[in-house]
């Protein structure tokens, strides 16, 4: 069983700082790309960065100069910088990750539970 468990969210003031993180565990063969979405209330869930293996990244125009994701490949782990918060960045972000869980399975996207971000003063 593959388990997706992200921390690092929080109450921050406009401007401010958070940074998440997001670990893969259980039965994992191997990882493809990782990544960020978020939900706002009375939004549909949007893509907000995505990392591949190789470094390759995508990021939502919305947060682009902002945010960075990284990964530590070797940890399972991706993270998500998030500078000069605004308040519509408010959401709850989830961890994404594209993975096979045996030698023999497809690609399959897995999720985090989901952590809450608010950005108010």
């Amino acid at each position: 069983q593959v388990q997706l468990v992200e921390s690092g969210g929080g109450l921050v003031q406009p401007g401010g700082s958070l940074r998440l993180s997001c670990t893969a565990s259980g039965s994992i063969f191997t990882i493809g790309d990782m990544g960020w979405y978020r939900q706002a209330p009375g939004k549909g869930r949007e893509l907000v960065a995505s990392r591949t293996t190789g470094g390759r990244t995508d990021y939502a125009d919305s947060v682009r100069e902002r945010f960075t994701i990284s990964r530590d490949n070797a940890k399972n782990t991706v993270y998500l910088q998030m500078n000069s918060l605004k308040p519509e960045d408010t959401a709850i972000y989830y961890c994404n990750a594209v993975l096979r869980a045996y030698v023999a399975s497809p690609f399959t996207p897995y999720w985090g539970q989901g952590t809450q971000v608010t950005v108010s003063s």
